[in-house]
């Protein structure tokens, strides 16, 4: 009697903790069935913004091709100079490839898998991909020792141009750094890629993973002993487009830190702690993008002290800190501005950019304070992970549809989104429904032209509303109407982690 009186005892006991088993504890419920929870579909917005990618792909396609009104392209590039230089992505609306901004988006859509992949269940295979595609592109530009090829396509003539990728004639011209034109920023930022790319492969292909990270340590040390801004190098062909303006240091450092995380050596470790500080990891700025890293590497090297604990890199915890207090609202030392919708607003050209980058860096900073169990103090202000998380959160609703607009800025979601952005194989009919070559010029009939792009590029995000919340949605209009590569690649990241939170993956 005495034992089963305690067996039901503990049935009682277990019953009643069930009943207060804190929400961080339980097993994450589909909450379709509670309205109060997820007002978005985030893992149908997850499986979307990877679509995308495969919209932006150059070279041969592959038989699983999903958009499938896109065909082969650019099959030739790299022969101008005696390369292979075949595949790639086209980073935003146009026809060319610039590597500056292609290893900024593999980066990011690495860290997004490493942080997250263990949540994407049926989408990590299709990132996995992603990135893929890029780092054999990638493998490609860094094939010969200290050069790499770092743009395939003049950008004037090609602008010039309203062409499908498919039709281009315009010049594939190939522009390359070597010892004698260096560029810092755009090779260092490729290691960072190769480095973080060589992670997610270390257990599925570890062959793989060993060729990218062999690779990463010798264009590191390439650009670290080769230092010079290729936007002085390759000003007449890189800008206006992807000029660099904060300089090299940003990428040294996160070229740096993502080696120090992909190979666990000494040497990048002490690398840090010798250059950090010149290198700029205290500098105030509070922008991270394709150009500027220094938030970035704050937050990457923070993971080594909260979760590693690796005490040398505890001022990496106070950098990033500060990034957070200058962005949180109602915090003493917040400087960031907000649409009266409340959409995080950095500049008019590809905002959007900035609101994807940041809520990444929310929610994995959340998740590292949260392993860490502490916080961030902003003077008297206590932000907790939890508040991180609900920021990201917002942002994110808003690029979804809660907005003064009541529209998506991804297109293909929800019941109202932009239908006139600034695409070339978008807007032009496909080489399916028009066999025939639209010439470089006869393309632009269509840029005044009201009526939606023929081609939906499902999945891709716009550059999104101006600082009133305004969005034209013109097609002429590429500071708001264009899509790119980078804008998507860390959104990958916050939305597997919100489709996870709300019980739909």
């Amino acid at each position: 009697m005495a034992s089963s009186s305690s067996s039901l005892a503990i049935v009682v006991f277990l019953f009643l903790l069930s009943l207060t088993t804190p929400l961080f504890l339980a097993k994450p419920l589909h909450h379709s069935h509670h309205p109060r929870f997820a007002s978005h579909n985030y893992r149908d917005a997850l499986a979307k913004s990877i679509i995308y990618f495969e919209g932006q792909r150059s070279g041969k396609l592959p038989s699983n091709q999903r958009i499938t009104w896109r065909k082969d392209s650019g099959l030739s590039d790299g022969k101008a100079m005696g390369v292979d230089l075949v595949g790639g992505y086209y980073d935003a609306g146009d026809n060319v490839k610039f590597g500056f901004p292609m290893a900024f988006t593999t980066t990011m859509l690495s860290w997004s898998v490493i942080e997250f992949g263990g949540l994407m269940k049926g989408e990590l295979l299709n990132a996995k991909q992603a990135i893929g595609w890029a780092t054999e592109y990638l493998l490609k530009a860094t094939a010969h020792p200290d050069t790499i090829y770092v743009q395939v396509g003049d950008a004037g003539r090609d602008h010039s141009c309203w062409e499908r990728p498919e039709d281009m004639d315009t010049p594939r011209s190939v522009f390359k750094i070597d010892k004698n034109t260096p560029g810092t920023e755009v090779a260092a930022e490729t290691a960072a890629a190769l480095a973080a790319a060589s992670i997610v492969f270390r257990k599925c292909n570890p062959s793989y993973s060993k060729l990218l990270v062999k690779r990463a340590i010798r264009v590191f040390a390439f650009a670290d002993k080769y230092r010079g801004s290729y936007s002085n190098g390759l000003r007449k062909v890189v800008c206006p487009y992807y000029c660099s303006v904060s300089g090299y240091e940003d990428e040294l450092l996160w070229g740096a830190a993502w080696l120090h995380r992909a190979t666990k050596n000494p040497i990048y470790l002490n690398y840090i702690q010798r250059n950090g500080q010149t290198l700029g990891a205290a500098e105030t700025d509070n922008t991270f993008g394709w150009d500027n890293k220094h938030v970035g590497a704050r937050i990457l090297l923070s993971k080594a002290f909260l979760v590693q604990k690796l005490q040398t890199l505890h001022d990496y915890k106070s950098h990033a800190d500060n990034y957070i207090c200058s962005l949180i609202p109602g915090t003493p030392a917040s400087q960031s501005q907000y649409t009266p919708g409340g959409l995080l607003f950095k500049m008019d050209d590809s905002n959007m950019q900035y609101v994807t980058s940041t809520s990444f860096l929310l929610v994995t900073y959340a998740k590292y304070l949260t392993s860490a169990r502490m916080v961030v103090k902003c003077g008297g202000v206590v932000i907790t992970p939890k508040r991180l998380r609900n920021v990201a959160k917002k942002q994110v609703d808003y690029l979804l549809g809660d907005n003064p607009q009541k529209m998506s800025y991804m297109v293909g979601y929800g019941a109202k989104y932009p239908q006139r952005i600034h695409h070339r194989g978008s807007s032009l009919p496909s080489v399916a429904n028009h066999p025939a070559k639209i010439q470089c010029r006869d393309g632009f009939s269509v840029m005044s032209s009201q009526a939606p792009n023929p081609n939906v590029l499902v999945g891709a995000v716009v550059g999104g509303p101006d600082e009133h919340d305004r969005f034209p949605d013109q097609r002429s209009d590429y500071e708001q109407s264009e899509p790119a590569t980078y804008i998507n690649a860390p959104l990958v990241g916050t939305l597997t982690y919100l489709a996870h939170s709300f019980g739909q993956l």
